[in-house]
């Protein structure tokens, strides 16, 4: 007797403990148990095989927009989906995609050098020769142009770089510049040159980034050897993304088009990427002053900015044609809810044969596609429905997702839930960014995912990686903390269209930072390099496929969504905090500034014979009332948690109650958009989050402010605190219907 009344307590101790073990967010523990098991399974299907078969096949010939293998891609996908019980269809858009007609470059004068901007077929690697399938080395979206002038190094070619060079006293005007990638967006470099004056761009990968001296080069080990070039669209993407000529709309076969002349995400000047090797010899001709420290690379020169005492030719010619690109876009209708849709996306595309960007991405969402597929067929029920989408065109501007989002902004208003995003991958360390509402989901999920190399969670991993890597006073912050904070999302991939257009819920994320090379944009992002340096046995791949399914099948079938508006204010807070300081900060520095100005302490600067030039005082920097966003701010906090806390109440409403609840917090982030849209790019509508009109892929926060800020428009920066202090209003009082909805207790 006693034996037995010992094993009925043990057994209920186990289903005690299993029972807290299956709790996760929006599921009553019935549920959560029925769901774990079915991950359990769906991990069972996931197989590093076919990854690697999808890749070897996606990856066999060069993939861009216009060529046979992208329409034969898209086809190869869409067939997959069927074949998985997907209705599936080919989403088509006719977009503008220029290619090069003529490329020269070349130094005149004495020692004369012409640019090979070619890169080399390697025998170790089986897809570098197929010369005549491959996007020669450019820059889409330049402008065509035939120009010859002096050479001026402008190191990253961003803003501060041209506040260093007009202290220096040299100019770009009527000049060619050089600049070196990185630093910002490939597109803001000849932005920004030809805002000061410079009528042609050329961006080269210096050895110090992207070469021998991270490493030995391909094939020999990861990195750029000297004749490989990172091609990339240079269009004015922190405008607008998408095809140039339909902003807003979709470019349908019968869409109004833009004249190309009026498009203005199209550059204004001509630009042209190179390589190491071809750079070398327009450096060497440069003459002026040597660089400061921090703009030197590791060419085996003396770095000077110019400008040079020969000439340097770019002539750029390009055909302006309009191409079809091909989206496949799968569904599995939900059970319950079929009109609320959890879209799950990765592009398909390439610059060239494309393995790391994007097909590392693809074929891992392939792998979960296919495995939530098999679950169904074996009697998984999503409640809502799952769109997966293969898009086309993102690397020229994002041009598929955008052009899909326009096309169906009204349907996707209605019923998107989230967007969830991936592109490359590799190797390494879990990362993310997007919708603060889903941090605390997010975390939950990366703490049961474990990591293939060191069999602990990739949450545990990623942590240990953050404090190793952090300085002392950021150590202290993260000793015992192992919350994964949620980046803010600017531009890159193909979120843009939902999150910061449509105000849909978004989360990117991807692994990395152990996979490392040069091979980006290049001939060599190829299936050779892929799977001997990045990704060895798709392992990586299946844990993202891991990672990203959960999240997917749990917002999927979540009775309450796992949205938490109180991970919103804390993280918003911070950017309004940032704000202020970013304020006083400015003031100080112009203080500063003037004060060393009035006190003639540029005296030597000033001096002629030196060619320096004596900096204007600065505007003072004015007050600016923050009252309205401050009181904002503490009503978005008491709202929040106090929904927050009643939260779990809502696992006892009805299920219309329910609903009522999921449509509101899916809906939230509707309430962030301002349709007028930001200064200066009325396309971009969220006022949260934005990719920096100069940074381009770089995320500015509260960016009508921010930027207003740092760009001295005191009226422009007070106009949007008020426009943001609204918006967190709107925010608090879709909080408010929420909360109203669990306090009427109607279960």
């Amino acid at each position: 007797m006693i034996k037995k009344l010992f094993s009925v307590l043990a057994g209920l101790l186990f289903i005690s403990v299993n029972a807290a073990a299956q709790k996760i967010m929006g599921f009553s523990d019935m549920s959560a148990a029925k769901q774990i098991e079915w991950e359990k399974k769906y991990d069972a299907l996931l197989n590093a095989k076919n990854q690697d078969a999808w890749m070897n096949f996606l990856t066999s010939h060069p993939h861009h927009v216009g060529s046979p293998q992208d329409k034969a891609n898209a086809e190869y996908m869409a067939g997959l989906f069927r074949s998985w019980g997907y209705q599936t269809e080919l989403a088509t858009y006719d977009v503008l995609f220029p290619t090069p007609k003529i490329r020269v470059l070349e130094l005149l004068g004495a020692k004369p050098y012409k640019a090979k901007l070619e890169e080399s077929t390697l025998k170790e690697d089986k897809t570098s020769g197929q010369k005549t399938e491959q996007l020669p080395s450019y820059n889409a979206y330049s402008a065509d142009g035939d120009v010859t002038a002096e050479l001026v190094f402008v190191n990253r070619g961003i803003p501060a770089d041209y506040e260093e060079l007009e202290r220096m006293g040299i100019s770009v005007k009527g000049k060619i510049v050089i600049a070196k990638y990185g630093g910002s967006w490939r597109g803001i470099k000849p932005k920004v040159a030809a805002e000061h004056g410079a009528i042609g761009c050329i961006i080269y990968s210096d050895p110090e980034d992207d070469g021998y001296t991270r490493g030995d080069v391909y094939p020999e080990g990861a990195f750029k050897p000297k004749d490989g070039v990172q091609r990339g669209s240079v269009m004015d993407m922190p405008v607008y993304p998408g095809d140039p000529l339909t902003p807003g709309i979709a470019a349908t076969k019968d869409a109004k088009r833009l004249n190309r002349n009026d498009a203005i995400t199209i550059m204004k000047i001509p630009v042209l990427p190179i390589s190491y090797e071809d750079a070398l010899p327009l450096l060497q001709s440069l003459k002026g002053p040597v660089v400061p420290m921090s703009w030197n690379g590791s060419l085996p020169i003396t770095y000077h900015t110019g400008p040079s005492k020969e000439k340097v030719h770019l002539k750029l010619q390009f055909n302006w044609d309009i191409k079809t690109i091909y989206n496949v876009i799968a569904k599995l209708a939900g059970s319950e809810l079929p009109d609320e849709w959890i879209i799950r996306g990765n592009h398909h595309d390439g610059w060239v044969n494309g393995a790391s960007d994007p097909i590392s991405g693809m074929v891992a969402e392939l792998d979960e596609a296919k495995a939530i597929g098999e679950l169904v067929k074996k009697g998984f029920k999503l409640k809502r429905t799952v769109v997966y989408c293969a898009w086309d065109g993102e690397e020229q501007g994002l041009l598929g997702s955008t052009e899909w989002a326009e096309d169906h902004q009204e349907e996707l208003r209605k019923k998107a839930v989230a967007y969830i995003n991936t592109d490359g991958n590799s190797r390494g360390f879990l990362g993310a960014a997007g919708s603060h509402t889903l941090e605390p989901f997010f975390n939950e999920i990366a703490s049961e995912v474990i990591d293939p190399q060191t069999g602990v969670s990739i949450k545990e991993r990623r942590y240990a990686s953050d404090f190793v890597n952090a300085d002392k006073s950021a150590r202290l912050k993260l000793a015992g903390n192992k919350n994964i904070k949620l980046g803010a999302l600017g531009a890159g991939s193909d979120w843009s269209g939902f999150l910061q257009f449509l105000g849909i819920t978004s989360l990117n994320l991807g692994f990395g930072g152990e996979g490392q090379g040069g091979e980006y944009h290049s001939i060599y992002d190829s299936y050779d390099h892929f799977t001997k340096f990045k990704d060895p046995g798709f392992q990586y791949g299946v844990t993202l496929s891991k990672t990203a399914g959960r999240i997917t099948m749990r917002l999927a079938n979540a009775e309450i969504l796992p949205f938490d508006v109180n991970s919103f204010y804390k993280t918003v807070t911070e950017y309004v905090d940032e704000l202020k300081t970013l304020l006083t900060t400015t003031r100080t520095e112009t203080e500063q500034e003037n004060k060393m100005i009035q006190d003639k302490l540029y005296v030597l600067a000033a001096d002629p014979t030196k060619g320096f030039q004596t900096p204007k005082a600065k505007e003072t920097v004015p007050f600016l009332n923050f009252s309205n966003l401050e009181n904002a701010m503490i009503d978005l906090k008491t709202s929040t948690e106090e929904f927050q806390k009643m939260y779990k109440d809502a696992a006892q409403l009805t299920p219309e109650k329910q609903n009522a609840l999921n449509e509101i917090l899916f809906k939230v982030e509707r309430s962030l958009i301002n349709e007028a849209g930001l200064p200066k790019r009325s396309w971009y509508k969220h006022q949260v989050y934005a990719p920096g009109y100069y940074t381009g892929y770089g995320v500015k926060t509260l960016p009508g402010i921010r930027e207003a800020i740092e760009q001295r428009n005191w009226k422009e920066a007070q106009e949007n605190i008020e426009i943001v202090s609204k918006t967190m209003d709107a925010y608090s009082s879709e909080v408010k219907k929420a909360k109203s909805i669990i306090e009427k207790k109607a279960f």
